[in-house]
């Protein structure tokens, strides 16, 4: 191996290294694992850490997808293989809710979201913001309001999954190494070659699943990602949490006064918090340098979101506790997934855009097929990381 430095210790090889084990990672390090493959996974931090965007109690699973109907085969794949993930690990983890998408009845998402609905053939309701209202009195639309209820949405508690997974990685024989920072991923002549601050690995494939980290590891892909720094609140709710437990209160998505906002069930029981945030929007970050300070501005845009729409979670002491969570958007808020080149060996999944973590277990089956086969089952043509190359 000519390009060893002194002092750098060369390891084994292995069949594929998986970089970054949070969402996106662990599930391709647990199917890859399953496939039979030699695995290596590489983490910069800790098993299970709050630094990326694998954290924050709850993510919303959904079908009836405001992102166009093109989203929902991926989408019916993943609702296979959360049950089949639940089966293996023995886990509850779907928490099936229902679920509103809820704005101006000519706006963006609720046209958009009953369009999928329709054109494949979903179970789904379109509702008044009366009837929003009569069946869940926490919410409080305006007349020019409607909404596209999806009951097969709720929600994954994303802590869980990403323990989950590294969990069944290990019982499948692949080797997870926390606390190691990749610095250079290179494709060679039969394979490729990860350097990180500890050591030297020759593997056959690299499957990059870094998020914010991944476009500083693939330099020559000069993938256009934004990391944008996101707030997520949780309140308690006046008058008490039970009218916002799962099976009262459903998953929720609501565009209003250019803004969309988001909001889940109390995830952990009555006294662990009622989410929410707001979608769009967001700060320029580095990755590395993040403010993890929540500002009293921050707490009060949100607040002031929910005002008239939630009331009852707006109002002066229901705000309980914050975090700082990390997206990476892609100019058209569509995934990159796919090889890197065209020799194959270097295939990454990133640009998640703040909406990747209903899929994670269909997109780590797609980086197995992707590694294993060279193609996928599913149409991933939307996700091509290379469609920005010409621009």
């Amino acid at each position: 191996m000519s390009d060893v430095r002194k002092g750098e210790v060369v390891e084994e090889r292995y069949d594929v290294a998986v970089v970054g084990l949070g969402g996106l990672g662990s599930a391709a390090c647990r199917s890859l694992a399953a496939a039979g493959l030699k695995v290596l996974g590489l983490e910069r931090y800790g098993p299970v850490h709050d630094l990326g965007a694998s954290h924050g109690e709850s993510r919303g699973v959904w079908q009836a997808y405001f992102m166009g109907p093109e989203y929902v085969p991926y989408l019916r794949r993943a609702y296979t293989l959360w049950s089949e993930l639940e089966q293996v690990s023995g886990e509850t983890l779907f928490h099936r809710t229902g679920g509103l998408c809820i704005g101006p009845a000519d706006g963006t998402l609720v046209p958009a979201a009953r369009s999928s609905a329709q054109q494949c053939g979903l179970e789904h309701e379109y509702l008044t913001a009366d009837e929003v209202h009569s069946r869940y009195p926490q919410f409080e639309p305006t007349a020019d309001c409607a909404a596209v209820y999806d009951p097969g949405s709720g929600f994954v508690q994303p802590e869980q999954t990403v323990r989950v997974q590294l969990e069944l990685a290990r019982k499948n024989s692949a080797e997870l190494r926390f606390n190691e920072e990749v610095r250079e991923i290179t494709e060679t002549r039969d394979g490729s070659r990860v350097r990180t601050d500890h050591a030297v690995y020759d593997v056959g494939h690299v499957v990059v699943t870094a998020g914010c980290w991944a476009p500083g590891l693939l330099p020559a892909l000069d993938l256009p990602v934004q990391v944008l720094r996101k707030v997520m609140l949780w309140f308690n709710p006046e008058g008490g949490a039970e009218d916002f437990q799962p099976g009262r209160f459903p998953y929720w998505i609501w565009e209003g006064d250019g803004m969309v906002g988001y909001g889940h069930p109390a995830a952990n029981g009555l006294h662990g918090g009622v989410k929410a945030g707001v979608h769009s929007g967001g700060t320029p970050a580095d990755p590395d340098r993040v403010d993890r300070f929540v500002r009293p501005e921050e707490i009060a845009e949100i607040q002031d979101f929910l005002r008239t729409r939630i009331p009852r979670l707006s109002g002066a002491g229901r705000y309980r506790k914050s975090a700082v969570c990390l997206y990476d958007n892609t100019p058209d808020q569509a995934f990159a997934i796919g090889p890197v080149s065209d020799r194959g060996r270097v295939v990454v999944a990133a640009g998640t855009s703040g909406h990747a973590f209903k899929f994670v277990p269909a997109i780590g089956e797609s980086l197995t097929e992707l590694v294993t086969d060279g193609t996928t089952s599913q149409d991933l043509s939307l996700f091509d990381p290379q469609r920005f190359a010409s621009n």
